[in-house]
C-alpha cells in the first residue's frame, strides 16, 4: 500500500510537470491491482498506447468489472467507485 501511495503522489507531481493540461490531474483515491504474466507484457504495452482510444468504446466502470469477473473478485459495487 505505501508503495503505491509513493508511486501515485511521484507520478502525480510528475505529470503535472508536462503542460497546463495536465494541471487538474490527480488519482481516484482507491486503487485495484492485477498482476501481468511476463509472456503478455506486449500486449498490456499496446493496451496503453492505445487506451485513450479503447476507452472512447468502453469506459473505464465497464471495464475494470469485466477485469473482476474475469479473475472471480467478489466485490460491492457501492465501496468500487469514488
Amino acid at each position: 500500500m505505501k508503495l503505491l501511495e509513493e508511486v501515485k503522489k511521484t507520478s502525480s507531481k510528475w505529470i503535472k510537470t508536462k503542460g497546463n493540461e495536465y494541471a487538474n490531474f490527480y488519482w481516484q483515491e482507491g486503487y485495484g491491482i492485477f498482476s501481468v504474466n511476463p509472456y503478455e507484457l506486449q500486449v498490456v504495452i499496446k493496451y496503453i498506447e492505445n487506451q485513450k482510444m479503447h476507452h472512447e468504446n468502453r469506459t473505464f466502470q465497464d471495464e475494470y468489472r469485466g477485469f473482476l469477473k474475469k479473475y472471480n473478485v467478489e466485490y460491492d459495487e457501492r465501496y468500487v467507485w469514488d
